[in-house]
């Protein structure tokens, strides 16, 4: 067995004079690299630094939040300025730092893992990330307008966006630059999935994240003009004397619940599915064994995507729905959890009686099970319209949808991290580092959210910035748990990532884990600029170079 060793910028010369192609040579230097790239792994770091830049902008926001909620009483922020807070962290988190990081490990990991030489449209995946950063810019310059940022909730509700000052504007042209970016991807992802796999690599021999990224990318072209048609609804009424959300002009606000929630259902599980893809790659590896029941793995993501299409009223279950609504919406929510439960249990199955270890990279995915799990529950109580009436905007669905979010796309994200960034860099971190980073980050975000679940039962409505006393224990302890979790992600950044991208620490063997397969561990580390300009022959399991 011989890995498919590609050619490097030393063996690129063409001798008597013949044409050469600039591309054989190696990675250009200086700027031009950065702004022009069309190689995968470029745009795939590029992507990964963006998202984490956007993480801090949005961590910082999560700071202020839970600054102003440490003790009750109006501290440090208006109640104003509070709301712009919370809508612009929950809008920077979704389409700055979780949706983009995704795409950069898409960018990365897909075509080392089905043996292609780079994404099918080089150009267009450089324009989908450079449409990012002014997008990014436009976001976070809403604070710096006349009336400040928008305040209407990440959910851009009418009638409340039909009052906003210009910031309004800038986010929904925002959004629509990053849904274009979004498309761009996907479709990237989809003609590379489909078209450009080695020969002898079926769909169903294709690593879980191939999968669940096809999956992921085909969800986000149906549901990102959706939301760009709320939002253009939204402009139209704002500007040009439209009234489809203007109850003044024969609208209706509830439709635009409808719109939004339609996009936003799926949206979830396009910011998940990825993560369940990272945790399916390292849970084998870990366990030196097989994943347990790749086909059935394979049919659940696909399930939980057809049926994220209608659940979307789950959300909307106080807006006077018919009981028969009610119900419906009810029982398809619940069935969500029969294709995801099939997923944990495949995980738990992959882990009995293997012979485990637990580097960072397993730590993170366990650790990404556990909480993972959590969220799901706190979710199916929510799916019960009685109940979800009661806890209906309390913090009870905050700490729910931070333990899918956060604990969910956030601790895959790490988990994927630890586990590639060996390839990436051609370093290995420092294994005590990340296992600080991991446990800090377990202790401190269940520190955050877990109280909140009893804040929100006992009444506590969110998005307010000041409560009565009642509540002020549990606040200041999830205000602590915030600001250490904050904490452990600069330690991450200038304690592992740094340190990696300097060089430093031990060059990383060709394959670092044990039990690791696939097609981006029979390449060097770091992979190099060009890898696989010869497609690989793959033996019979896809999963190996024969040479």
């Amino acid at each position: 067995m011989s890995a498919v060793l590609p050619h490097s910028a030393g063996h690129a010369s063409h001798a008597g004079g013949q044409h050469h192609d600039d591309h054989a040579h190696g990675a250009p230097h200086g700027w031009r690299r950065w702004v022009f790239a069309t190689n995968h792994k470029d745009i795939g770091t590029l992507y990964l630094l963006f998202s984490f830049a956007m993480l801090i902008v949005g961590g910082i926001l999560a700071m202020g939040i839970r600054l102003e909620l440490f003790q009750p009483g109006l501290q440090y922020v208006n109640p104003e300025l509070f709301n712009q807070f919370t809508t612009m962290h929950g809008i920077i988190m979704v389409f700055g730092a979780i949706m983009p990081a995704y795409v950069g490990f898409a960018n990365w990991m897909i075509p080392l893992q089905i043996g292609a030489a780079d994404m099918a449209f080089a150009r267009m995946n450089n324009l989908s990330f450079w449409l990012l950063v002014p997008a990014g810019l436009i976001v976070a310059a809403t604070f710096f307008v006349p009336g400040g940022a928008p305040s209407a909730g990440w959910t851009i509700y009418a009638p409340l966006t039909l009052q906003m000052g210009p910031s309004m504007d800038m986010a929904i042209f925002a959004l629509h630059i990053m849904g274009a970016s979004s498309i761009m991807g996907s479709i990237n992802i989809i003609v590379t999935v489909l078209n450009m796999r080695a020969p002898g690599m079926k769909l169903m021999q294709m690593p879980l994240f191939c999968w669940t990224w096809l999956i992921t990318a085909y969800l986000l072209i149906a549901v990102i003009p959706v939301l760009a048609g709320a939002i253009t609804m939204t402009l139209t009424d704002r500007h040009f004397g439209t009234s489809f959300f203007n109850p003044a002009g024969g609208g209706d606000p509830v439709m635009y619940q409808h719109i939004f929630w339609f996009f936003g259902h799926p949206e979830v599980y396009i910011l998940i599915l990825p993560a369940f893809g990272i945790v399916s790659a390292i849970i084998p590896a870990f366990a030196r064994k097989p994943l347990f029941g790749y086909a059935s793995m394979v049919y659940a993501t696909a399930s939980i995507a057809i049926l994220s299409f209608i659940v979307w009223a789950h959300h909307m279950y106080t807006t006077g729905m018919p009981v028969t609504g009610q119900l419906f919406f009810m029982y398809a929510t619940m069935l969500i959890a029969v294709p995801t439960g099939v997923k944990v249990f495949n995980w738990i199955a992959t882990m009995w009686r293997g012979s485990m270890t637990f580097e960072t990279p397993m730590l993170w995915a366990v650790g990404f099970i556990f909480v993972f799990a959590m969220g799901g529950f706190t979710g199916l109580i929510l799916s019960m319209a009685p109940i979800d009436q009661q806890l209906h905007d309390t913090y009870y669905v905050v700490a729910h949808f931070h333990y899918t979010m956060v604990a969910g796309s956030l601790f895959g994200l790490f988990a994927g991290t630890y586990y590639w960034a060996p390839k990436w860099t051609g370093r290995m971190y420092n294994e005590t580092r990340g296992k600080i980073h991991f446990w800090g980050s377990l202790v401190f975000f269940n520190v955050a959210f877990f109280p909140q679940h009893f804040l929100g039962l006992a009444g506590m409505p969110r998005r307010y910035a000041d409560y009565p006393l009642q509540f002020a224990d549990f606040n200041m302890l999830s205000s602590i748990g915030a600001f250490g979790f904050g904490l452990m992600q600069l330690y991450f950044f200038f304690f592992v990532v740094l340190p990696m991208m300097r060089g430093q620490g031990e060059p990383a063997p060709q394959k670092p884990w044990e039990g690791a397969e696939g097609l981006e561990w029979e390449v060097p580390s770091p992979a190099p600029w060009h890898t696989f300009e010869t497609p690989p022959k793959l033996d019979a399991t896809a999963t190996r170079v024969v040479g």
